[in-house]
């Protein structure tokens, strides 16, 4: 027995070393990473700024530095993802850096890195860029939409000789499920106003509705004309070229690309390598170009005042405390609170709208919305902090990729609403969607329920049974009454007569452009444009300070979810996975409608890059 207590605390002791010895080792790596992380970067005079298309870009900022960098060092991949306001403010300030000498983009689009207003800020940055007389120059393999779309900015575009511009058009294919849903005995009722609000239409048809149909062949054809006529102009095309182009090749070769002039010159990447050494004095060394990465470089670039400067290895003070307050609304609204990213918590928003309307040091706010809508309650919960906010200083709204539904219900009472020609926006239309697992659980698993109540309607919300006819118009007076509010508050914030409201409402969703025809925005322009707006409304000048929300979480918090996240997205690929993730997305948005009351104000469809 005395041997085994002796071998037994021994091998406890030795599990204690190991532990307590692992556990320095992994905090000494974060250290190692953290300083690495505040190292300043070196900028090398004529050095490149280099853009790597692969870069997701958020609109909300980084939720901790160094995340990616740490994932790498214990094995896994990081995701190279980058805010907008970085990416635009860093390419401003190269503008005038005298050591900056050019930007080179290269890569590819992520999957959802980025919609097409983001990519348009992006755009017109490089575009402003080039107003300095530095160049911009691209290397394109396989470009998608988004990258030749960026690309046709630069001054210089060479194509690998086996690449090709694979930008034949868009298309939006969402997956049905009322087959699916009929085989396991899965029940779909709906209620809605607005015949063009489609969303509930994935659960309850087999293909579009005529209406819906309609709807998104007007967008398209909106996003795709803003598209196709930025490229024409930037490349010195005649109207209609590129469409006659890709209509007859679909996949643009090399050949047929520098005929039609959308790329300069064909050539293998080592030599603009050598002709990249050659601009940044590096001429036959072994040596890469001179070069910084975006990412970092972005570091070394102030985050106050209406335009990006580079500020060297030590912060500068700004001297005014005045503050610009940005909240980001980006992802799904929901109800409650919560620390998920790409979900706007209502309760959590509201707050940090909130936060900012009590502090007399922030003059003015910006309300950067990307998001497609979702609960209603939730949606109120935040619209009615931006119109008490509103009474004490200027709300500026500026819309991303989407503001659409809930994404327009907490932007419409902004002082000025801006938002980008390809955004999506409108959808003023509000929907219920009631699941039942009567077949399912009666007919397939055998499974019976019976009920005591005290009220007519105490049961009204089960998922056992149908709702009744009395039921469903209990709810839809309640989806009528929603959707009178929400065309009351438009037309109210607006200054629209309410009958024109109506006529553009009807759940139908609308491109930026024909939104500002229609009245429902104010002007066209980025997050940028916006910001400059609060600050000139505020009266700050040009010396004020950015402060943003929400702020970056605690490191153990970001470094889970960030594991989690790889594990998850590593789990199936190919275009099984494409098409497992399609699905997976689509029936977490039932996991994501949690209203109280079941009623929901948002987008009719997922619309996504390709």
């Amino acid at each position: 027995m005395k041997s085994f207590f002796t071998s037994f605390f021994a091998t406890l002791a030795a599990l204690l070393v190991f532990c307590f010895g692992a556990a320095a080792v992994f905090f000494l790596m974060i250290g190692a990473i953290a300083a690495l992380g505040e190292k300043p970067v070196a900028v090398a005079k004529g050095s490149y700024l280099v853009y790597d298309l692969g870069t997701r870009i958020k609109d909300a900022p980084e939720q901790m530095e160094g995340l990616d960098e740490l994932v790498e060092a214990l094995g896994g991949e990081g995701q190279r993802r980058l805010q907008l306001r970085q990416i635009t403010r860093a390419i401003e300030a190269a503008a005038t850096d005298e050591d900056i000498a050019g930007i080179f983009l290269r890569g590819q689009l992520s999957a959802g890195g980025a919609g097409y207003a983001q990519l348009r800020e992006v755009r017109e940055a490089l575009a402003a860029f080039r107003k300095s007389g530095k160049p911009v120059k691209a290397y394109l393999t396989y470009a998608l939409t988004g990258e030749y779309y960026l690309a046709s900015a630069a001054s210089e575009v060479t194509m690998d000789p086996y690449g090709a511009i694979l930008m034949p058009g868009l298309a939006s294919q969402p997956m049905f499920f009322a087959k699916a849903f009929e085989k396991f005995g899965v029940g779909v009722q709906v209620t809605r106003v607005g015949k063009y609000k489609s969303a509930v239409e994935p659960f309850t048809r087999t293909d579009m509705s005529p209406e819906n149909r309609a709807q998104i062949q007007k967008l398209l054809d909106d996003i795709w004309g803003e598209l196709v006529g930025t490229v024409e102009q930037a490349r010195g095309l005649e109207k209609g070229a590129f469409q006659k182009l890709v209509d007859a090749e679909g996949f643009v070769r090399p050949a047929p690309a520098i005929a039609a002039k959308l790329v300069d010159r064909i050539g293998y990447w080592d030599t603009v390598l050598d002709e990249l050494k050659a601009d940044t004095g590096r001429k036959g060394s072994r040596e890469t170009f001179k070069q910084v990465d975006l990412k970092h470089y972005s570091k070394l670039v102030s985050n106050d005042g209406p335009v990006g400067q580079r500020l060297g290895a030590h912060k500068i003070e700004v001297g005014a405390r005045d503050r610009v307050g940005i909240v980001y609304a980006e992802g799904e609204i929901v109800d409650g609170d919560g620390r998920d990213e790409d979900v706007v918590y209502g309760d959590k928003v509201a707050r940090q709208i909130r936060q900012l309307r009590l502090d007399d040091n922030v003059k003015a706010v910006v309300l950067r919305v990307n998001s497609p809508g979702g609960s209603a309650s939730a949606s109120e919960a935040i619209q009615r902090e931006v119109r008490l906010t509103r009474e004490k200083k200027p709300v500026i709204v500026s819309m991303g990729h989407l503001a659409a539904s809930g994404g327009y219900w907490i932007s419409t009472y902004g002082d000025r609403i801006f938002a980008e020609p390809t955004t999506i926006t409108g959808s003023i239309g509000v929907f219920g969607l009631f699941l039942n697992f009567q077949g399912l659980t009666n007919d397939k698993l055998g499974l019976t329920f019976d009920t005591v109540k005290t009220g007519h309607f105490a049961d009204a919300a089960t998922v056992v049974r149908p709702k009744t006819d009395e039921e469903l118009a209990l709810f839809q007076k309640l989806i009528d009454w929603i959707y009178e509010e929400f065309t009351g508050k438009v037309a109210e914030s607006r200054k629209l007569d309410i009958a024109q409201v109506r006529e553009i409402a009807q759940g139908r969703v609308w491109s930026g452009s024909e939104a500002l025809r229609l009245g429902l925005v104010d002007e066209l322009g980025g997050l940028s444009a916006a910001v400059r707006y609060a600050a000139a409304k505020a009266n700050l000048g040009d010396k004020f300070r950015v402060v943003e929300l929400p702020r970056k979480k605690q490191f153990a918090e970001s470094l889970s979810e960030a594991l989690e996240g790889r594990r998850r997205e590593q789990a199936v690929s190919g275009p099984f996975g494409a098409f497992l993730r399609q699905a997976t997305a689509q029936l977490q948005l039932l996991g994501r409608l949690n209203d109280p009351k079941g009623i929901y104000a948002r987008l009719p469809f997922e619309l996504g890059l390709n």
